[in-house]
């Protein structure tokens, strides 16, 4: 049985059927600039024993320029030395020889696309088993404080004279006969159909990932990393970067990436990361997570001695520069705001949006803090915002008339806080233009609300309840600014004088932004927001607003929008105080007005008697 193929593809070694696969990527994948300057690049950086040319760990880590500081380098050899065995993943870690260069290029840039179509577009599962260790010892031992990570032998360059024996992550476990179904993997399936690979060669070739974990050290390294490089283009250098890892920024680089690995584990508690636990919340809360990796690894595909952007007239020694040099990735930074932030908010909203395509339109340590200082800012801006707000938990005990003012206007709380911090930030991304909610919300279903300290997390909007964004004033209705409650419509006649309704989900200020409440009933399966995919259990944060900024998305062109319309506004605000009526001649008046563009046509202007 099994025994269908042809003798000649059965005879096709493993060895064979990787270059093999490599081919058609390089065909593929590359264009011939961009093949020629991968094997010139190879060719510059490899070592030779024998007759294999190989990168080692520091090679790697030495071109790509990863600080020494993040201490990520083994992190991201142990990742190639694991995908460049793709396919034959048993057989990891690997020498990278330029087919296994190949494999890791194609892998960590997502050009596997343009030939393993009918694969997984998601390279979640591949990205696991390549961070992934087995030891069974870590794994018993996982509510133990101690949750040491496994030996770092695995990361050693492999010697090239040994069989590989395979990553741990690849070695079975007892008792998981239930999962063995889910253990495919579309792209390696895909890459030996691809090959013409038969289906008992595919079965023993499928990694498992049973009891594997992610040390928690070590993803907190390659997150440090991936937030350095969520900004990269291909030819920018990672280097350019190196104010982001140096004195005071190392150590706010290093609070960030400690909010989003939160979101994974609980690092007092786990010495890692399971699968289940990994493939759940990477496309819901971080989508571009591994986006840095597009740019970081194109730079094989760049040779120094291809570099057209390089002056013919430049002096021997002088520095020569791969593309252009990286501009600030923020004007100025806020409060709030700062570039390891903007790279936080890049892992779940699109970076396009955001490196260096943000501004400061509203902050309320420099306008006030006041809806009509906010309205002021924020009005008129035709392009997407993002609101962030921080501050300090209250206790559950309001501390003086001020909080206990605003605790009486909201329902009685009868549950914990989200988390053991004291400090917190929560944020918004709102599509749509900002205007008054007279009787209904605005937003649409591209609005999303989230936490970013001291826990990463998001919660997208529903399509069912369009509660998104409330910006009510007086005289038409109560001053409120909040997402997620429901409109207080003047005909509520029926709630209690002052209550503030809050939705199942929701972030909603009092009138003075002084104090803001966040509020996740987990139970309601949520509102106008979804509930969270990481803490599922109803909680309340009510916090002391410290600092609340608007941030506007867009460039020169939304700015000059919204200064026009301001001047415009202007314009006709001038016009009404000139007009000077009470004359006692109503034609005279009424001619005055239309000639102000302020009645005619379907416009009454009211009573003139």
């Amino acid at each position: 049985m099994g025994q269908a193929p042809s003798q000649d593809r059965r005879a096709r070694t493993h060895e064979q059927l990787t270059h093999e696969l490599a081919y058609r990527f390089k065909e593929r994948c590359f264009t011939s600039i961009e093949y020629y300057s991968l094997k010139d690049v190879f060719k510059n950086l490899a070592d030779q024993q024998g007759d294999i040319r190989y990168l080692k760990e520091d090679t790697i880590a030495r071109f790509l320029e990863i600080p020494d500081i993040l201490g990520a380098s083994p992190v991201i050899f142990h990742m190639v030395s694991y995908l460049g065995a793709f396919p034959f993943l048993q057989e990891a870690p690997v020498v990278l020889e330029l087919a296994q260069l190949i494999m890791v290029v194609v892998i960590m840039t997502e050009r596997y696309k343009r030939v393993l179509a009918k694969g997984s577009t998601d390279r979640t599962k591949l990205l696991f088993k390549s961070l992934a260790v087995y030891d069974r010892k870590v794994m018993e031992s996982e509510t133990n404080e101690e949750g040491s990570s496994p030996s770092d032998s695995a990361r050693k360059q492999p010697s090239t004279q040994s069989q590989p024996k395979g990553f741990a992550v690849d070695q079975p476990g007892l008792g998981d006969e239930d999962e063995d179904e889910e253990d495919d993997d579309d792209l390696v399936l895909t890459a030996f159909e691809l090959l013409n690979v038969n289906e008992a060669i595919k079965r023993g070739d499928v990694s498992t990932i049973h009891e594997a974990i992610i040390p928690t050290d070590n993803f907190r390294k390659l997150i440090m990393l991936l937030l350095l490089a969520a900004p990269l283009d291909p030819q920018e250098s990672l280097s350019q970067y190196s104010t982001r890892v140096a004195d005071q920024e190392l150590e706010l680089l290093r609070a960030t990436a400690e909010c989003v690995l939160a979101a994974f584990v609980n690092v007092e508690t786990s010495p890692g990361i399971r699968y289940t636990r990994f493939k759940t919340i990477i496309p819901a809360l971080f989508p571009n997570l591994f986006s840095g990796f597009n740019g970081l690894f194109e730079h094989f595909l760049f040779s120094k001695d291809l570099d057209f952007s390089k002056r013919k007239d430049n002096k021997p020694g002088e520095p020569q520069h791969i593309g252009k040099m990286a501009q600030p990735l923020l004007p100025t930074p806020g409060d709030i705001l700062n570039e390891h932030t903007l790279s936080q908010l890049s892992l779940f909203l699109p970076g396009s949006s955001l490196f260096r395509r943000v501004r400061l339109l509203y902050s309320g340590n420099e306008a006030g803090f006041s809806m009509g200082s906010l309205e002021s800012k924020i009005f008129n801006w035709r392009a997407p915002t993002i609101l962030l707000v921080s501050g300090t938990r209250l206790e559950d005990t309001p501390d003086g008339g001020q909080e206990a003012s605003f605790a009486t206007s909201l329902p009685p709380k009868r549950v914990p806080h989200g988390s053991k911090s004291e400090r917190v930030t929560f944020g918004a991304y709102i599509r749509e233009p900002w205007k008054h909610t007279h009787r209904e919300c605005f937003g649409d279903s591209e609005t999303v609300l989230f936490q970013l300290e001291p826990i990463h997390d998001v919660f997208t909007a529903s399509t069912i309840n369009t509660d998104y964004v409330t910006f009510t004033k007086p005289p038409g209705n109560r001053p409120c600014l909040s997402f997620g409650c429901p409109h207080p419509k003047p005909t509520q006649s029926h709630r209690k004088q002052g209550l503030h309704a809050l939705g199942a989900v929701s972030l909603l200020f009092d009138e003075s932004f002084e104090f803001g409440v966040f509020n996740h009933d987990y139970k309601s399966r949520g509102g106008a927001f979804h509930t969270s995919i990481v803490r599922k259990f109803d909680f309340q944060d009510r916090f002391r607003i410290e600092s609340l900024e608007v941030w506007g998305c867009g460039g020169d062109d939304e700015a000059k929008a919204q200064a026009e319309r301001w001047a415009w506004e202007e314009r006709e605000a001038e016009a009404r105080r000139k007009i000077n009526l009470g004359t006692g001649d109503i034609a005279a008046d009424r001619a005055l007005l239309e000639m102000a563009g302020l009645i005619g046509g379907n416009r009454s202007g009211g009573s003139m008697g």
